[in-house]
């Protein structure tokens, strides 16, 4: 009885002491441990529902089954522990990237089989109210009413089983074939006041590389190589250039810099680039990251938009790319986007095009204030790296987080106005794609 009550005792304090580790060593995910400890203990509670059937098999197989069903909580718990010891930020990428992947993978297949079971016992509990209701009936009823087939719980259970198991394949298929299947998306947009010498200009967008998220560089030299086959007049990158430092992009160079357009490459930074994912031990050491970040874009050629903004000349008239910091809506992301700082000196440009990382921005910001902005290019969002997309369906799950999540959009208000918000290069969380494939935006602009 008592070990009975220090098992009991022994749970909150490890959940407990999980938290403020997790606060400690990466302070902006400390608000999902709430989800985090939902997950395990649904968890738990599958495992009652499977335990009896795993120790009838033989013990090489017990071990195995055991070892791969436990594995995403052991390797929450080696996260956690982890980074306190080390940082994260000083862990091997492809390590990292695996380990979040297989959290993932493993708890979202876990989901169903909880689901159903608790559907099951829902039954149960329904059908033995009805037998003590009906007590004055001799007749022994099953879990479903008969002795005949299977019944309502048990097939309840397989169905989780079998959905879960389908979940597992997908969702491994996406990291291992689908996150590096690159596509080409293309959008043609008139604009009324675009100079002549604009008609036909070519833009290329990218977003969201998380270069902390790839464990090769391979499939990125082939979306450098299908970018520049593109031979676009201008790149445009809109923000996450990593996850969660600076040191994730080291080694990148020599491909990354290798993008090649009329007018160059132009960035703005995300909400993952500026390190506040991670606890640093200094202020000091955080802006040393930053610095790092900035001279990384220096040794690329890639031109970095903080604030301000950059004027295309020509003959016929002036395009204007503008570049923000990262501002965003929901109050975990950083809002130092300065709009009416980074229009200076864009007064007498005939278009403007906008680059900012959040699209929450544009409608809360750029549309209500009335910024005479053409054109705006957003990433964020990822579309969730899940959903479904064809002729006539568009769906993902972002689409219940954000308004503009994928695709072009245009102002309700204001015809002509337009945000095209990109679904990201690489991928962050879980490191995969179903449905929902990694883009390379190819954009016409053309004269009304």
């Amino acid at each position: 009885m008592k070990k009975f009550k220090y098992t009991y005792l022994i749970i909150p304090v490890l959940l407990i002491v999980g938290y403020f580790l997790l606060l400690y060593s990466m302070p902006k995910y400390a608000g999902q441990y709430l989800f985090m400890v939902i997950l395990i203990l649904a968890d738990i509670y599958l495992w009652t529902s499977v335990k009896k059937q795993v120790f009838n098999y033989r013990h090489w197989l017990r071990i195995a089954i055991i070892s791969v069903y436990w594995l995403p909580l052991m390797l929450i718990i080696i996260l956690i522990t982890g980074s306190v010891i080390v940082p994260v930020i000083h862990w091997n990428d492809t390590v990292r990237t695996y380990m979040v992947g297989i959290i993932l993978v493993f708890y979202t297949a876990k989901i169903l089989p909880v689901t159903f079971l608790f559907l099951a016992d829902i039954v149960r509990v329904i059908q033995k109210l009805f037998l003590i209701a009906k007590k004055d009936e001799r007749k022994q009823i099953s879990d479903n009413g008969s002795n005949d087939g299977i019944s309502r719980s048990r097939f309840l259970q397989y169905a989780g089983f079998i959905t879960g198991g389908l979940v597992l394949g997908t969702m491994f298929t996406g990291m291992l074939k689908w996150a590096y299947e690159f596509r080409i998306v293309r959008e043609k947009i008139k604009f009324p006041n675009l100079p002549s010498d604009f008609n036909g200009f070519k833009i290329v967008q990218i977003s969201d590389i998380h270069l902390g998220s790839w464990t090769s560089a391979k499939p990125l030299q082939r979306a450098v190589d299908m970018i520049n086959e593109l031979d676009p007049d201008l790149i445009l990158f809109t923000g996450d250039l990593v996850n969660y430092a600076t040191n994730e992009a080291i080694g990148y160079e020599s491909v990354l810099s290798q993008l090649r357009a009329k007018h160059g490459v132009y960035a703005v930074l995300g909400n993952h680039d500026y390190g506040n994912y991670v606890s640093w031990p200094s202020k000091e050491a955080k802006q040393e990251n930053m610095d790092q970040l900035y001279d990384w874009f220096k040794n690329v050629g890639w031109k970095l938009l903080n604030n301000e903004n950059q004027i295309i000349n020509s003959a016929t008239g002036q395009l204007a790319i503008i570049g923000v910091e990262n501002w965003g809506a929901n109050p975990r992301f950083p809002k130092y986007g300065d709009l009416d700082k980074a229009i200076i000196g864009t007064q007498d440009s005939d278009f403007k095009l906008l680059l900012t990382h959040d699209p929450s921005h544009w409608e809360k910001v750029v549309v209500p204030g009335n910024y005479n902005i053409d054109l705006s290019l957003s990433g964020h969002t990822h579309g969730f790296q899940f959903g479904i997309e064809t002729k006539e369906i568009k769906w993902s799950p972002a689409k219940y987080m954000y308004k503009h999540w994928a695709g072009l959009y245009e102002d309700s208000n204001k015809s002509g106005k337009y945000i095209y918000v990109n679904r990201g290069l690489g991928s962050i969380g879980y490191p995969g794609r179903i449905g929902m494939l990694p883009e390379i935006t190819f954009i016409e602009l053309q004269s009304a």
